[in-house]
């Protein structure tokens, strides 16, 4: 994969997820996917890497500012989100890549319908 076609990923993933609070699963994953030809795992293991700490802190910082972070219930959430990443990502590497797509398809479609729904 080319880098102007990452650049782009970035790019947009960085605004929806400034926007939206959304990023990683939802816009990278798909999009190295099917733009990119990785396979699914590599995908969720790529876009986990780029999520680290250096990504979040600058739209953590802009909400904080205005108002909109609250730091106990994220610190909390946090804590328990990362042992729930390390079970996760220990699952995921059990699972056939197309079952594991299909899952990921699956849960899209669920939050696609929630929001729709609602």
């Amino acid at each position: 994969m080319g880098v102007l076609p990452l650049l782009l990923i970035g790019l947009l993933a960085g605004i929806l997820s400034g926007l939206f609070g959304i990023g990683g699963g939802i816009i990278i994953v798909p999009l190295l996917v099917t733009v990119g030809g990785l396979t699914q795992i590599m995908a969720q293991g790529t876009s986990v890497g780029v999520l680290l700490l250096p990504v979040g802190i600058f739209a953590a910082i802009k909400y904080y500012n205005s108002g909109n972070l609250d730091i106990k219930s994220a610190l909390l959430i946090a804590c328990t989100m990362a042992v729930g990443a390390y079970l996760g990502a220990n699952v995921a590497h059990y699972l056939p890549p197309n079952v594991l797509k299909k899952l990921f398809g699956i849960l899209l479609l669920a939050v696609a319908g929630k929001f729709l729904l609602t």
